[in-house]
């Protein structure tokens, strides 16, 4: 029973190894990548991206001549307009044709600033969609150091459970010996299934993370084929001290790269071309005019001769080329009360603007705060690790003698297993306090 025992695990672990050889293994830049070619959020801000190039598009054709044409068929009864404007008893029918053009040549210098409120509205929506991509790569990374964390949490609970299980064997022989009571054999198996009980859990635990970072990357229905590929990381501080750079260092940085400080920057320059547009009402407007356009009558009765078609065609054309201005005089204060909104929209992206730095600012100092209390944190469970080791192999040796109880190597186990639980805590979170400096640097979040 015994062999049994020992032999189905090693069977199941055998058979997990090899079905895990078929499962592909993704790198943090992997997922990073593919949640941003298929997340729907962000293929949603990319549709208003290239809604803001239709708008530059049409504001750019706005220069281009606008033309039109119309045809016309009037059929009269008893009393009918002739071509020469008077009006005869006869019936009659009467066919039209017209095309005109019309081309805008100043308008206030309206078309070439909305043209350029549409560029600058476009290099925003470009900025904010760059920004999304840095909001869900920043996300994919919370995920993907989870699965990290919860990953080292099951080697401590496979530790803590091998541990155990030695100890009940040697438990089994100081029994037999008389060395101990048969009460600690009784306590140390319950504390091995208590420890099964947390192995399951930390187990389930992984599966939870791994299957929160698939849903990020829009793998729902691939999941039981996922993985991730751990980094080699023997010394978190050591690997990642370089990016822990004073908030002031870091922000000098950020504010000239940072995708919503410079999506800002745009929207309040695209005000200022929204005024000029405004602005515009005042000024007088020239169009260029040009048209063509012929007609044929035909008249019903005896005594009418109708003109021939071909000859009616020559004679009835008619080809008009000119200008108009339009002067504005008074319009019931509607571009007095345009250009005031337009001045208000640019106080308000002033006022968007600096509340985006300061925003950034305080996003860096507590970036860098939670950063290096991290790394203090990481530093400090290093040597309660360390500790907990040396007081575990003390109590073990102990135990082996029979000259401890179980409960004293029960709690020396879980003091060490507890410190090994907050060091890879604090390593995991000083790792992604520093992967976010990184991030305000300017620098893609890599392992």
């Amino acid at each position: 029973m015994k062999k049994i025992v020992y032999i189905l695990p090693a069977l199941l672990l055998s058979w997990n190894v090899g079905a895990q050889e078929s499962v592909k293994k993704w790198t943090l830049e992997e997922c990073i990548n593919h949640a941003i070619a298929n997340n729907i959020d962000l293929k949603q801000q990319e549709q208003q991206r290239a809604a803001s190039e239709v708008d530059l598009n049409t504001s750019k054709n706005s220069w281009l001549p606008d033309l039109n044409a119309s045809l016309g068929q009037n059929f009269d009864f008893g009393r009918s307009p002739s071509k020469d404007g008077t009006i005869v008893d006869r019936n009659s029918s009467n066919s039209s044709a017209y095309i005109g053009i019309s081309m805008p040549i100043f308008d206030g210098f309206k078309i070439r600033n909305d043209i350029a409120a549409r560029k600058l509205d476009l290099q925003a929506a470009t900025e904010t969609l760059n920004k999304a991509k840095e909001d869900l790569a920043i996300g994919v990374a919370s995920y993907f150091l989870q699965v990290l964390y919860n990953k080292e949490m099951l080697t401590v609970a496979e530790l803590q459970l091998d541990l155990t299980s030695r100890q009940v064997v040697r438990t089994e022989e100081l029994v037999k010996a008389g060395r101990v009571p048969l009460s600690n054999l009784y306590d140390i198996k319950a504390q091995l299934a208590k420890e099964e009980a947390t192995l399951v859990e930390a187990r389930n635990n992984v599966n939870l993370a791994l299957l929160d970072l698939a849903q990020g990357l829009e793998l729902e229905r691939e999941t039981s084929y996922f993985d991730i590929e751990a980094p080699t990381i023997d010394d978190a501080v050591e690997k990642y001290i370089s990016s822990i750079l004073p908030p002031t260092n870091v922000y000098e940085s950020a504010v000239a790269v940072k995708p919503q400080i410079k999506s800002q920057e745009y929207l309040l320059e695209s005000s200022k071309k929204t005024l000029k547009i405004a602005q515009a009402g005042y000024l007088p407007k020239l169009n260029l005019n040009a048209s063509y356009s012929n007609g044929y009558y035909h008249y019903s009765g005896d005594d009418v001769t109708n003109v021939p078609f071909n000859d009616q065609l020559k004679q009835n054309e008619r080809k008009t080329i000119g200008f108009s201005l339009s002067i504005p005089i008074f319009n019931r204060f509607q571009v007095r009360n345009s250009v005031r909104s337009a001045r208000i929209n640019i106080i308000n992206r002033e006022l968007a603007l600096e509340n985006s730095k300061k925003v950034l600012y305080k996003e860096i100092q507590q970036a860098y705060h939670n950063a290096t209390a991290s790394q203090e944190k990481y530093i400090a469970a290093g040597k309660a690790v360390d500790a907990g080791k040396e007081a575990l192999s003390y109590a073990e040796e102990k135990y082996k003698t029979g000259k401890s109880s179980v409960y004293e190597f029960n709690e020396a186990k879980t003091k060490y297993a507890q410190s090994l639980a907050e060091q890879a805590q604090a390593k995991y979170n000083f790792i992604f306090r520093a992967k976010i400096l990184d991030f305000y640097n300017g620098s893609p979040i890599t392992l």
